[in-house]
């Protein structure tokens, strides 16, 4: 028999569980947050911290069967859904940094040099590396993070548990949304990577003229100097794309959380 003062503490116990899927959800696919190196225990109690919040925008009920019945698990999808669209959309503008890495490396003939990165836990490419390190700072710089926390405390308002879900229409934006990452990264990378390809051409230039010429000698080292001193150059100019890109995922983030 419960005692009558600990007669509701399961159902409350649910409710701040239920509470906490939707940002545990956007932790997990946002990028610094989702990070290898974060403690799951901290994420645990960031989830719990927002969760209480948002229990303050808006009531949740448990479904009437309990959490196990098909009304429970739909209402759990759907926080999952909410928090990982969320999250992802985040995610998206961050990567663009990487991409632009990605086609920078390659022109400079780095593309063989990779290195661990410590938000995915995956082997990039070393000026993928320092793009996304740069990324990072740009999104705690902008407070992107405790952006991302208020957009997830919001949604509760537009899309409560167990209410209306995520629409076809968001879904849809963030897959037109994740398209325009390619263009962003290229368009990070122009400035150093227009540049190198005229490198190249030189270097082919050299190679027709003096047909003894040792191009894989002479070629890889004034592109590598070339690009490394063309990242001193452009770094500032690249910074304003990335937060760019940082920016359109943030709005697309709200978007979502509006339920649009």
């Amino acid at each position: 028999m419960i005692a009558p003062g600990f007669a509701g503490v399961e159902a409350q116990l649910w409710i701040w569980l239920i509470a906490m899927i939707r940002p545990g959800a956007a932790f997990i696919a946002a990028p610094v947050f989702g990070a290898q190196a974060v403690p799951i225990q901290l994420r645990l109690i960031l989830s719990l911290a927002l969760g209480l919040a948002a229990l303050n925008a808006v009531p949740i009920q448990l479904p009437q069967n309990g959490v196990a019945s098909f009304e429970g698990v739909v209402l759990v999808a759907g926080e999952v859904l909410a928090g990982l669209a969320m999250g992802f959309a985040v995610q998206i503008g961050y990567a663009a940094a990487l991409i632009a890495g990605e086609a920078i490396a390659n022109s400079m003939g780095l593309g063989f040099a990779a290195m661990v990165d410590p938000q995915s836990g995956q082997s990039t490419q070393v000026v993928g590396q320092f793009l996304s390190i740069l990324a990072t700072f740009l999104l705690l710089a902008m407070d992107g993070h405790l952006m991302l926390a208020s957009f997830v405390v919001q949604s509760y308002r537009a899309m409560p548990p167990g209410g209306a879900m995520l629409s076809n229409d968001a879904v849809w934006h963030i897959v037109e949304f994740g398209g325009a990452l390619l263009g962003a990264g290229v368009t990070i990378a122009l400035p150093v990577g227009f540049a190198l390809v005229l490198v190249q051409i030189v270097m082919g230039m050299l190679a027709r003229a003096a047909p003894s010429l040792n191009l894989f000698a002479v070629g890889m080292p004034v592109a590598l100097m070339t690009g490394l001193v063309l990242l001193a150059i452009a770094t500032p100019v690249m910074s304003e794309g990335i937060a760019a890109a940082l920016k359109a995922g943030l709005e697309q983030a709200r978007s979502i959380s509006e339920g649009r």
